[in-house]
This record gives C-alpha cells, sequence and structure tokens, in this order.
C-alpha cells in the first residue's frame, strides 16, 4: 500500500541552484525560478511545509522581453503622498535597478502568504557572471 509522506519544516533540505539570466526572456525565466524557490520540483513537495530551494541568479542585466514591451510596459510605485505615483518603463528599470524586474515577477507569481515571503529572501541575485555563493556548490536550475 502507498503511503503520502507530508515533511514538516524541520525535515526539509534546501538545495541550492544557479542560473544565468542573459538573453532569457522575463516571463519564462521567472517561472521556473518561482518553482525552485517554492520547492515545486521536489518529489517531496509540500504545500504547507517551506522545502524550497536557494535561487542564485547572475547575468540578471540580460532579460529580455518580447515585441515592444521595453518602451510600453510601465512599473507604477506610489510614495504615499499625494501625487506621489512614479511610473518607469522597463528600459528605465532595466538601466536602473535590473534586479527589481525579475524580483516583481517572481514575487507576483509566488502565492500571497507569509510562506512565500520566506521563499522569496532565498532569491539572490547578481549583475555580472560572479557572485560569492561557490561554496555551497549550487546546481544548475533545471528547465532553464
Amino acid at each position: 500500500m502507498n503511503q503520502t509522506t507530508l515533511l514538516k519544516n524541520e525535515q526539509t533540505t534546501h538545495d541550492w541552484y544557479v542560473a544565468s539570466a542573459k538573453g532569457k526572456v522575463l516571463g519564462q525565466f521567472a517561472v521556473e525560478v518561482a518553482r525552485a524557490l517554492m520547492g515545486r520540483g521536489n518529489p517531496n513537495f509540500t504545500p504547507n511545509a517551506d522545502n524550497g530551494n536557494f535561487v542564485v541568479i547572475t547575468d540578471v542585466e540580460g532579460l529580455v522581453v518580447t515585441r515592444n514591451k521595453a518602451e510600453k510596459k510601465i512599473y507604477a510605485f506610489h510614495t504615499g503622498y499625494f501625487g506621489g505615483l512614479n511610473e518607469y518603463t522597463f528600459a528605465d528599470l532595466q538601466s536602473r535597478h535590473p534586479d527589481r524586474i525579475l524580483m516583481l515577477a517572481v514575487r507576483r507569481m509566488m502565492p500571497k502568504n507569509i510562506q512565500a515571503r520566506h521563499q522569496l529572501k532565498r532569491l539572490k541575485m547578481y549583475k555580472g557572471p560572479a557572485h560569492p555563493h561557490q561554496a555551497q556548490a549550487p546546481k544548475p536550475l533545471p528547465g532553464v
């Protein structure tokens, strides 16, 4: 008889994965990163346990979008003050803070709960190909 095993948070292990964002399409890449952060590919995935993985992304400035989204896609932020609406296009935000684009895309693909906020802290992003996590021996991110 097959029996389903449900993990507790103390029984989980967190693997390390690394991927380069150079030349990758934003949405498709964010899906794979979000799945790895949540641990959806793990054979012992449990929805109520935090068994996600660490994901290291290099070359975040190399993300691309299809068609003319670089000029048309708008990111809007509000400061909380009157008239405090700030709007940036994809191209503007990519030149200033390329890591924020990927962070927003991944965050919006994850569930809106406390567990997802803990999992999102395991996302590490760096400009350029170098990263300081060589000691963790990260494996290549599957599906990318």
